[in-house]
């Protein structure tokens, strides 16, 4: 297990030198906010794109695997709603809790961080897991948050949500480069290279955006915050592993993976949806600082655990 823990310190060594730099003013917000830009729209999506054409729509889509992590995630979606209702919060505060609670860092910490420890085979399973995080979650929160507001679901609401997954670069990296393999060309050597260069970027860049912007959070209400990091990082792949390896039994490698990446911390585009719609951002900024933190060490017993699988 402590050889697990110093092959994930690294990463969230890179992690802290980008919070120091953000902290110290070194790296000013804006500058974050540009690097999160560079990484987002080339660096990862060369990554996603090189990954991706080298798989095929077989090798990424398991009907069971989505099942199994689907059902855990709505689970304990669920538990954080009916907690939050439970205090008496409102309908779209109770969206961004349950949000918080089931949505980690797979784009930014998970895809670098999980081919690099389990291994490239880790890329497919990780890739759908994003995709069910982006499409139906990232979905529901546009749908609740609006319709709340709204008082009622419209058409329009879905014209949103399929135009934000077109120009989410992620959904497009990973579409084209199974396109690209469906097609059987290879990748030309000069694009290859080109992708492998901008790809190689998406790691350290990735890490210490994560750092630099967790250098402007605010750990507020910091009880609710604990809550919903506990959700996160414990309830949320205890769940998922009840769900892959009793309830939807998922070939035990991919298993893993699926518990690795549900054991992520809070994901940062939960607080830019608290901030576009203006729904407890402070909260949602409380819980990636802390769910982050404490995953230096959870993430590392998680990984320790699967590999015994």
């Amino acid at each position: 297990m402590f050889e697990i823990f110093l092959k994930t310190l690294p990463f969230f060594m890179v992690i802290g030198v980008g919070y120091g730099a953000g902290r110290t003013g070194f790296f000013t917000e804006a500058a974050t906010a540009w690097l999160t830009k560079f990484v987002f729209y080339f660096a990862l999506s060369a990554m996603l794109f090189r990954f991706s054409a080298n798989l095929s729509l077989a090798d990424v889509f398991d009907l069971t695997f989505v099942k199994a992590y689907l059902s855990a995630t709505i689970v304990v979606y669920v538990l954080a709603t009916a907690v939050a209702f439970m205090r008496r919060i409102p309908m779209q505060e109770a969206a961004i809790e349950a949000q918080c609670a089931t949505i980690g860092n797979v784009g930014f910490l998970g895809i670098p961080m999980l081919a690099l420890l389990l291994g490239e085979p880790a890329i497919a399973p990780v890739m759908l897991v994003l995709a069910v995080d982006l499409i139906v979650f990232g979905s529901l929160i546009v749908i609740l948050i609006t319709g709340a507001r709204d008082g009622r679901v419209s058409l329009g609401i879905f014209r949103s949500i399929g135009l934000g997954l077109i120009k989410n670069p992620m959904i497009v990296s990973i579409v084209l480069g199974l396109a690209w393999s469906g097609l059987e060309i290879p990748i030309p050597g000069p694009l290859n290279e080109f992708v492998i260069l901008l790809g190689n970027a998406a790691t350290p860049g990735a890490l210490f955006a994560i750092g630099a912007s967790l250098a402007s959070k605010s750990a507020e209400r910091v009880s609710v915050a604990g809550w919903l990091s506990f959700c996160k990082l414990v309830l949320h792949p205890a769940a998922v592993a009840v769900a892959a390896l009793i309830i939807f039994p998922v070939e035990p490698y991919a298993a893993g993976v699926m518990i690795a990446a549900a054991a992520l911390p809070v994901a940062g585009n939960v607080y830019m949806l608290a901030q576009h719609y203006g729904v407890a951002p402070h909260r949602v900024s409380s819980s990636i600082l802390i769910s982050t933190a404490f995953s230096i060490v959870t993430v590392s017993l998680v990984i320790g655990w699967i590999s015994m699988l």
